[in-house]
């Protein structure tokens, strides 16, 4: 997930600085949109492994709703290309996929670990 979410942080940031240039803009956003599978690949697979297989789909769904939710902050986005212009939301989308990145491994791996150690 750290890599996914990173590999994405930083296409984004490099989409947003050489994205006028056509085939940048080609290979930037492949690279982008690769990274958005960890939605349908590593989301279930950790859940899996995680909670077992027993719930598997049901607590797949769950996470898919998460995609949904975060639909609702769509609309935040023209405010910030309002203020700061697509620039603005270029940067808020990198850091948001870097801090996830951060957070994958400083917090996710750690408590997923105590839960499989704990819960066998």
């Amino acid at each position: 997930m750290f890599i996914a979410f990173a590999f994405e942080g930083v296409g984004i940031l490099l989409l947003g600085r050489y994205g006028q240039d056509p085939v940048m803009f080609v290979i930037l956003s492949g690279l982008v949109f690769f990274a958005w599978g960890e939605i349908y690949s590593l989301f279930p697979a950790i859940c899996g492994d995680t909670f077992g297989s027993k719930f598997a789909a049901t607590n797949a769904g769950l996470l898919y709703t998460a995609k949904g939710t975060a639909a609702l902050l769509v609309p935040y986005t023209s405010v910030l290309a309002l203020n700061y212009g697509w620039q603005g939301v270029f940067y808020a989308a990198a850091s948001l996929n870097i801090a996830a990145a951060i957070l994958a491994i400083a917090v996710l791996k750690p408590l997923r670990r105590r839960y499989v150690t704990y819960n066998r």
